[in-house]
C-alpha cells in the first residue's frame, strides 16, 4: 500500500474518530440550554462531560495535525479557501473551552448565564460549521488554476446547510443519548425523550441526505467502482436503526455504542467516497487537490507512520482509563458540585 493511501486512510479515521467522540459533548452543550430547566440540571449536565470534553479535543488536534504533516499542501488551502468559518468555529470552540472551565466560578449575578451561552454558542456553532465544511468538501468547492473563487456565502448553499444541520441534529442526539447514561431523575427522563423525537428527525435527515449525496456529489463512483465499500452507509443506517431499538428497551449505554458507530460509519461513507481527493474542484476534476499533488515526501510519512503507530495507542489507553473513572451517573456532592 502506498504511503499516501495509508495515510489518507488514517486522516480519514481521526477526523471520524473525533467527530464521534466530540460530537455527544457538543450535543450536551447544546442540551445545557434547551434541557436545563434550573441551575442543578445545568451543573449535572456540565459535569457529564466536564472530565472528558478536552480529552475528546486531542482527536482535533490530532487530525488537524495529520492533515498538515501528511498533506501540507491540503492543509494550506483549506485554511485560505475556508478561512472564515474555520475562524468561527475556532472562536467557538474557545467560546466553549471558557465556558466549561469558568462556569461555577464567576462571582457576579448572571455569570454562569453567560457561562451557558458562551458554551451553547461554542457548541452549536462548530456543529454547524464542519457540517457545511465537509458538506461543502463533498460536493467540491470551485477552485481552479488561479485558485478558490467562493465566499462565506458560497459555502452556504443547499446541500452544505443540509450537511450543517445533519451534524446538528446528529450531535444533539449523540448528547441527548450520552446525558441518558449520565444523568438521574426528571433530567435523564427528558433526555431519552428528546433523544427519541431527535432520532425521528434525524432518520429522515440522513435519508435526504445520502440521495442528495448521491446526485450532487461524485461520491458515489468509488462505491460503483468497488461495492463492497456500500458497507460504511449500511453499517451507519443499521446503527441508527438500533439506536431506536435499544432507546425502545431502555438500554442507553447500548443507544449511546450504536450512536457512536453510525456517526463514526457515516462520516467515513464520505471519506471513503472522496478517495483520492482531499479537495474536489467543482470546476474541472484535473484542479483537485488530492493525496497525490498535496502530500509530503516519502521519509516524512515513513517517520509520521512509525510516530503515529507509537502514540495513537497511548492517547486510546489514556482516554479509555478516563472513561472508566469516571464511568457511571453524575452525582450531587454537600458542596453542591458534581
Amino acid at each position: 500500500m502506498e504511503l499516501q493511501t495509508l495515510w489518507f486512510i488514517l486522516w480519514g479515521l481521526l477526523w471520524a474518530v473525533y467527530f464521534s467522540l466530540d460530537g455527544f459533548d457538543f450535543g450536551a452543550g447544546m442540551l445545557n440550554i434547551l434541557l436545563g430547566r434550573d441551575e442543578t440540571d445545568r451543573r449535572a449536565i456540565v459535569g457529564a462531560i466536564g472530565p472528558v470534553w478536552n480529552g475528546n479535543e486531542v482527536w482535533l488536534i490530532t487530525a488537524g495535525g495529520a492533515t498538515f504533516a501528511a498533506f501540507p499542501g491540503t492543509y494550506a488551502a483549506m485554511f485560505s479557501y475556508l478561512y472564515l468559518p474555520l475562524l468561527l468555529i475556532l472562536f467557538g470552540l474557545i467560546f466553549r473551552g471558557v465556558g466549561l472551565e469558568f462556569r461555577g466560578k464567576i462571582d457576579f449575578p448572571g455569570g454562569n448565564g453567560i457561562a451557558d451561552a458562551a458554551i451553547f454558542l461554542g457548541s452549536f456553532l462548530p456543529a454547524l460549521l464542519f457540517g457545511v465544511a465537509f458538506g461543502n468538501i463533498f460536493q467540491g468547492l470551485p477552485v481552479d488554476a488561479s485558485g478558490y473563487h467562493g465566499s462565506l456565502m458560497t459555502l452556504l448553499n443547499p446541500y452544505g446547510l443540509l450537511s450543517g444541520l445533519l451534524f446538528v441534529l446528529f450531535f444533539l442526539m449523540h448528547g441527548a443519548l450520552y446525558l441518558a447514561m449520565k444523568t438521574e431523575g426528571d433530567l435523564r427522563l427528558r433526555t431519552i425523550k428528546t433523544a427519541g423525537m431527535l432520532w425521528a428527525g434525524l432518520l429522515f435527515t440522513i435519508t435526504v441526505f445520502l440521495v442528495l449525496t448521491h446526485f450532487r456529489t461524485a461520491l458515489s463512483l468509488n462505491y460503483r467502482t468497488a461495492p463492497a465499500f456500500l458497507v460504511m452507509p449500511a453499517a451507519s443506517v443499521t446503527a441508527l436503526l438500533s439506536v431506536r431499538f435499544f432507546l425502545s428497551g431502555a438500554r442507553y449505554t447500548g443507544a449511546f455504542i450504536a450512536s457512536f458507530f453510525s456517526l463514526l460509519s457515516l462520516i467515513l461513507t464520505g471519506i471513503v467516497g472522496l478517495y483520492p481527493n482531499l479537495i474536489p474542484s467543482s470546476i474541472d476534476p484535473k484542479y483537485s487537490l488530492t493525496i497525490f499533488n498535496t502530500s509530503s515526501g516519502s521519509y516524512t510519512l515513513t517517520i509520521m507512520t512509525i510516530v503515529a503507530l507509537a502514540l495513537i495507542p497511548v492517547v486510546i489507553a489514556y482516554q479509555a482509563w478516563v472513561y472508566r473513572i469516571f464511568r457511571g451517573t453524575v452525582r450531587e456532592d454537600p458542596s453542591g458540585g458534581y
